[in-house]
């Protein structure tokens, strides 16, 4: 009589070995197809013109376009800081208005400084800028975005979406790490166990680059160009946070206008330095100190000590900011020689966009820009794979961050363009400056001691009369920091006793500067003989 029981029993053990067998399996597959990610064939890899090619060179072409990317504030949510801290925390008091009646907080999440910071309205337009060159057969466009970064995969995704008849054979991203625009990342929406990341914006961004890059491209006009460069400071301009000092804070500046003329069609800057002037407790979309910067180039700064303006639309592009550069702890000067500014505000974001206009506009007038004879245009792209160990490979590997795991590396991309005697190399994430100016350190208590490994350093290398470096180009890769300068393990460098300097907790690892390094080194020499 015990053996139907014992029959019974096995039969219910089997069932629940199978359901554990099926769902063990169920989610292998699932990380599985979360690790492969998007664009798992894509490759950037192009040379163009290729060695020993290349069309006539004639005069340059150049056009430019915008789109506006602010969040339609109308449609979403709002809400009430009864704290008045910035964050949503419902346990304290913070209630939000259900405008559309779908039971749950739609806000506008804010990028930077801490996760489930929410826009309560609109202070200044946010960006998408685009500039298109053409000359001998080559057509590259670059775009400038007010955000705090964007991942590889969804540049891929729009260069898909632009209109082939247009004939372009690269498009370059780059994004501001603007502090004050919607998340775009992922990691700063609400929370980590329950995010409210906003798909609905970032097909906005995503459109809306496409737009600007087609009608930059229509809108491709013979041009003359002057460069020119100047230092803005540090002091007044920019801190560097973090040891060793070393800035990137040089204005690297390019005007171009219609061909025989003075009108101008667009300005180009580069220059490294977090936008987050207003900090991390303000609630209002902005494009903060570059905005002021991008419209006083454009339209001048009004007396005392003002300029006039250069007209067409101006194009910041973001240098290497890592280290940490910044102007939280600046005090800025206004142009008067009288009013100063040290806590966070959009009078002291305004003051120090109106300063580097001042000194834009001034270098390009000067007598030390210059007007190049050499208008060619080239392009060279290639994917490289960087290590990311740790709790960010993790996040790759089951496609919560940077989806797309290749073997415990990741996807990215470097670029190399020439526009004449203008250089450009792009970084995929926010790079040291000290890897690109020299100056790198091994500092007694670091963690993997060693002479430095990112030499020499890259801008050395680079063949342009102007040499820009562009951050968080086509990728967000977070910090590249020097190998030898890494320090995450006690004993801490630079006699620190209780915690190490900030950086290494938004850097996806040790090994990243050096793969970067290297393989730039690399791709500039193959362009370099290529040309």
């Amino acid at each position: 009589m015990a053996m139907p029981s014992f029959l019974s029993r096995h039969k219910v053990l089997r069932s629940i070995l199978l359901s554990a067998l099926a769902l063990v399996l169920l989610l292998a597959l699932w990380i599985g197809y979360r690790s492969i990610g998007p664009y798992r064939s894509y490759r950037a890899d192009m040379m163009k013109p290729a060695p020993g090619q290349g069309g006539q060179p004639g005069a340059l072409e150049v056009g430019v376009a915008k789109r506006d990317i602010t969040p339609l504030m109308d449609t979403y949510d709002t809400w009430v800081d009864a704290d008045n801290n910035g964050k949503f925390e419902p346990a304290k008091g913070d209630t939000y208005t259900d405008k559309n009646g779908n039971g749950t907080f739609d806000l506008v999440w804010i990028a930077g400084f801490s996760n489930n910071r929410p826009a309560k309205g609109v202070h200044d337009r946010l960006w998408a800028r685009a500039i298109a060159f053409r000359n001998n057969g080559v057509t590259v466009v670059m775009v400038s975005l007010d955000s705090i970064g964007i991942f590889h995969e969804k540049f891929i995704e729009v260069r898909k979406m632009i209109d082939p008849s247009l004939g372009i054979d690269h498009v370059m991203f780059s994004s501001l790490h603007d502090h004050e625009a919607p998340d775009t990342v992922g990691i700063w929406s609400y929370s980590v166990i329950r995010p409210r990341f906003d798909r609905k914006y970032m097909e906005l961004v995503q459109r809306s680059c496409k737009e600007a890059v087609e009608e930059a491209a229509r809108n491709l006009q013979p041009a003359d160009t002057i460069l020119a460069q100047v230092t803005a400071g540090p002091d007044g301009y920019v801190d560097d946070s973090r040891k060793p000092i070393v800035y990137d804070n040089v204005i690297r500046c390019a005007r171009f206008v219609k061909k025989g003329t003075d009108d101008t069609i667009a300005t180009m800057v580069e220059w490294g330095c977090h936008p987050e002037t207003l900090g991390g407790a303000n609630s209002l979309l902005t494009s903060d100190f570059s905005g002021y910067w991008r419209d006083a180039v454009e339209n001048g700064v009004p007396d005392p000590n003002g300029v006039k303006g250069l007209g067409g639309i101006c194009i910041y592009f973001q240098g290497l900011l890592g280290g940490l550069m910044t102007q939280l702890h600046t005090t800025v000067p206004h142009r008067n020689g009288v009013d100063k500014f040290k806590d966070a505000s959009f009078e002291k974001a305004q003051a120090l966009g109106e300063n580097l206009a001042i000194l834009t506009v001034n270098a390009l007038r000067g007598d030390k820009a210059w007007h190049p004879a050499d208008t060619r245009v080239a392009i060279a792209a290639k994917t490289i794979f960087v290590p990311m160990p740790g709790l960010f490979g993790c996040g790759v590997f089951l496609g919560l961050v940077h989806p797309g795991w290749y073997w415990g590396k990741g996807k990215t991309e470097l670029d190399v363009i020439r526009i004449g005697d203008l250089e450009i190399l792009t970084i995929p994430g926010e790079m040291y400056p000290e890897i690109a100016e020299g100056g790198i350190e091994s500092p007694e208590g670091a963690d993997y001691p060693s002479p430095p490994i990112e030499v020499p350093p890259l801008r050395s290398q680079m063949k342009g009369r102007l040499n820009m470096m562009v951050g968080l180009a086509n990728d967000e890769l977070g910090y590249i920091i020097p190998k030898s300068q890494w320090d995450k393990q006690p004993p801490y460098a630079y006699g620190r006793t209780k915690s190490p300097q900030y950086g290494e907790e938004n850097s996806p690892g040790p090994d990243v500067a050096p793969t970067i390094h290297r393989e730039a080194l690399a791709l500039l020499k193959q362009f370099h003989g290529a040309q």
